[in-house]
């Protein structure tokens, strides 16, 4: 005789026993066993699933493409919203590598989780309204390089590629993105951004210091650069937050601000006519 097993629903005895109730199972010990033994393995699936594993509020999960994907269609986003990225950077700058732009035709607008990744991560089963809104999210944009863009991150995820710079600052509006949706996230991104994650003392952005850029257009590196960047922050960007505004500019009697002055590159030209704070 088989005593209960708790949660289920009957008990086994052999055939010769006797009848004891209406929840009695009348089967052959071998053939109830069997029977509980699937019933035990169901209900251990089932506690799986109630303890799906998570990392950092995010459940952990394979990218699963449950319905079709169409970024025209569910991700579009409206070119203006380039100027609302500006502003929340300060200036035409791309995060990823450092470099301050002359103007916003030498870079593309970045969603930081790219909104492919999102797709697979549980946005495939959402509205094309929530859709929608993950394409125009602040917080989920950035500005890169169309090389950065388009070749080297595209659709990656952190565990496929991660930025030269400000990696803190992006490892954790990977996170922050991915919680404001109910994203899932595969095991090789979360393992990624834990690495980077585990050494920062703050996700916050880096303050800008940017690299110099030759006539062709790439990055310039170096020790005068650096000390030029140093001097120039010092001298006029006085809360230190590496970016000079208007405010800062006429208050140390530089305003309207040229395209020659050397507090240009770390400000913001929404004209794009070479004079700033004019």
């Amino acid at each position: 005789m088989l005593r209960p097993w708790p949660g289920f629903p009957f008990r086994c005895r052999s055939a010769a026993g006797s009848d004891r109730g209406p929840r009695w199972f009348h089967v052959a010990s071998a053939g109830c066993i069997a029977v509980l033994g699937a019933f035990v393995a169901a209900e251990n699936s089932a506690a799986g699933a109630d303890e799906a594993e998570t990392w950092r509020g995010l459940t952990v999960a394979p990218e699963h493409r449950c319905s079709p994907f169409d970024r025209r269609r569910d991700y579009r986003y409206p070119q203006s919203i380039e100027t609302r990225i500006v502003r929340e950077l300060g200036m035409v700058y791309g995060p990823y590598t450092g470099t301050c732009f002359t103007s916003t035709g030498e870079t593309d607008i970045e969603h930081i989780v790219a909104v492919s990744e999102a797709h697979d991560s549980g946005l495939c089963a959402r509205d094309r309204e929530t859709r929608k809104r993950f394409a125009s999210d602040l917080r989920n944009l950035t500005l890169a390089a169309p090389a950065v863009n388009r070749h080297q991150k595209s659709g990656r995820d952190a565990g496929e590629w991660i930025p030269e710079r400000n990696r803190c600052w992006f490892a954790g509006r990977v996170v922050e993105v991915r919680r404001a949706y109910g994203l899932t996230i595969d095991r090789d991104e979360a393992s990624s951004l834990e690495r980077i994650l585990a050494g920062c003392d703050s996700t916050v952005m880096e303050p800008i210091a940017c690299q110099r850029r030759s006539r062709s257009g790439g990055a310039l590196a170096g020790s005068d650069g650096e000390r030029d960047v140093s001097h120039v922050l010092q001298r006029y960007d006085d809360n230190r937050n590496g970016r000079i505004t208007c405010a800062e500019a006429r208050r140390h009697g530089i305003a309207p601000v040229p395209r020659s002055h050397p507090a240009y590159p770390y400000m913001w030209d929404a004209d794009g006519d070479g004079v700033v704070c004019e």
